[in-house]
């Protein structure tokens, strides 16, 4: 599959594919321009179509060619945050509703998977959370009494994981999770949704972005206008907001590796552990030409770190492999090593809503929190019913304006992280001249009072632009796994031969040095 977002591929992007669509060909107008063709966008846009809306969705890459194709596509509601935390910030009715919406939201992509009779891989199985070596089983305890005030009481203490290979210890067992190949459902969710009379035009980078009360506009790169009634960011990282939404969330690398394995060596089952960062497990079918299961991949991620603030890749990736290796001796060997982008909310949860401080017909989703496909579907419920006007229960917690106070700390701490690296904008180059740089790989270069991001393609071409973020000025840092200029404040990603943004919040490329 064709992807913008780096250099690594996704056991998704190995065994499946996406629809092609055309770019935006001219002015035009919708209901409701969506800008973002990954699960939040699609799930938008699909499930206002099936209320009749007129409902155009624009992505600058291909569809699901960001984050969404590098998830481990978990369906869960057992989320990252833990409900004894989400209880902390937003009350026990609030923890209840995080329940409530992400049980709704697994329940609405089978219901999708069944209507729409999408091929994808999707089934229900059991999920376990066990602590790390050495952790005290209290955590458990906690999490078990604050998962059943969250109304989840079918989730149990048990001594074991059903599996014989290792000894996690003791666990708790939530039922009633799920799984899917991602692109698979993203392949029938297009096809679904322009059967809808829904329109998706890829490669069109949406400039300029405007809400107001005579209508929102969205100009493009081509100069093309879309005139809608509502506009909605679904790009990951909101390109329309420069600064509030950015100080409530922060961007993490998450790394996972994909195993081959007999099929039906290990169950199939999704497993998590308590640590921070913490290790996520689930298994996917690989099928021969007869569509018989050739073999399992036992995909494992972890090793999270913020974004741009790290260099240890390959490093990353061989403790996850060692990770692996002890806990389940059924794995052959390491086909797949990806990494992806999470976006962490300081209060746990993801914002999903009217864009603060913009005009009421602009709206947001972002902020996933490591639970994607659960916020991404979640998202398109309710801003679907927000733009029709209907009353929906989960308004108020997921509201990107809401205020908090529990969250203070993670908010300064995270927030600081950021000022900090502004220091660099002072510091020298990491080589002196861009003659030093190796060929496929990349460095920055101080040249008197400028930072210069060079990186030598494997011709032993040189590209360089300016080293500074255009979102708020941070200097970039390079990601020699991904092939990518990442910031280390908000983590916005270049890519960089032509210094086109992969991931916002910026939404303009790296300026060219000589300019």
């Amino acid at each position: 599959m064709e992807t913008d977002s780096g250099q690594t591929t996704s056991v998704w992007m190995a065994t499946g594919n996406v629809p092609s669509a055309e770019p935006l060909g001219g002015d035009t107008d919708a209901g409701v321009c969506v800008v973002g063709a990954g699960i939040a966008g699609l799930t938008i846009g699909y499930l206002l179509a099936r209320e009749g809306r007129n409902v155009l969705v624009l992505d600058d890459g291909p569809v699901a060619g960001g984050e969404t194709s590098r998830t481990t596509a978990h369906l869960v509601n057992a989320l990252d945050d833990r409900y004894y935390e989400l209880e902390r910030l937003h009350g026990e009715q609030g923890a209840r509703l995080a329940a409530e919406s992400h049980t709704a939201a697994i329940d609405q992509i089978e219901e999708i998977v069944e209507r729409e009779g999408i091929d994808c891989d999707f089934e229900r199985l059991d999920g376990y959370l066990f602590v790390g070596p050495g952790q005290s089983t209290e955590e458990l305890g906690r999490e078990l009494r604050a998962a059943h005030r969250a109304g989840l009481t079918e989730v149990k203490y048990v001594e074991r994981l059903p599996y014989e290979g290792y000894d996690f210890g003791a666990a708790l067992h939530f039922p009633h999770q799920a799984q899917f190949h991602i692109l698979k459902y993203m392949s029938g969710l297009v096809r679904a949704f322009t059967a809808l009379g829904g329109r998706l035009h890829t490669r069109t980078h949406a400039d300029k972005i405007e809400g107001g009360k005579d209508g929102a506009r969205v100009t493009t790169s081509g100069g093309h206008v879309v005139s809608a009634g509502s506009v909605v960011v679904a790009t990951n990282s909101p390109v329309n907001d420069v600064v509030t939404i950015h100080t409530k969330q922060a961007p993490y690398r998450t790394y996972v590796v994909g195993a081959r394995v007999a099929h039906g060596a290990v169950p199939r089952m999704l497993i998590w552990d308590t640590l921070d960062p913490y290790h996520y497990v689930r298994l996917q079918t690989v099928r021969d030409e007869s569509g018989a299961p050739s073999h399992d991949v036992l995909i494992v991620g972890g090793e999270d770190h913020k974004t741009g603030q790290a260099e240890d890749f390959d490093e990353r990736f061989r403790r996850l492999e060692e990770w692996t290796r002890e806990r389940f001796p059924a794995v052959e060997g390491f086909e797949y090593h990806w990494s992806g982008q999470v976006l962490e909310p300081t209060d746990g949860l993801a914002f999903i809503g009217r864009n603060p401080g913009d005009a009421e017909n602009v709206y947001i989703a972002t902020g996933d929190s490591g639970n994607g496909m659960t916020h991404g579907t979640i998202a398109g419920m309710l801003i679907r019913d927000l733009i029709l006007g209907r009353q929906n229960a989960w308004e108020t917690l997921y509201d990107p304006s809401r205020k908090w106070t529990s969250a203070t700390t993670d908010y300064v701490t995270e927030n600081l992280n950021v000022a900090a690296q502004y220091t660099d904008l002072v510091t020298g180059g990491e080589v002196e001249s861009a003659e030093e740089v190796e060929t496929g790989s990349g460095a920055i270069v101080r040249r008197g009072l400028s930072k210069v991001a060079v990186f030598r393609d494997e011709t032993g071409a040189l590209h360089e632009f300016s080293a500074i973020c255009r979102h708020l000025g941070c200097v970039v840092a390079w990601n020699d796994r991904e092939k990518s200029w990442d910031c280390p404040c908000h983590g916005s990603r270049f890519n960089p031969t032509d210094g086109h943004v992969i991931n916002g919040p910026a939404n303009e490329g790296l300026t060219p040095a000589n300019e």
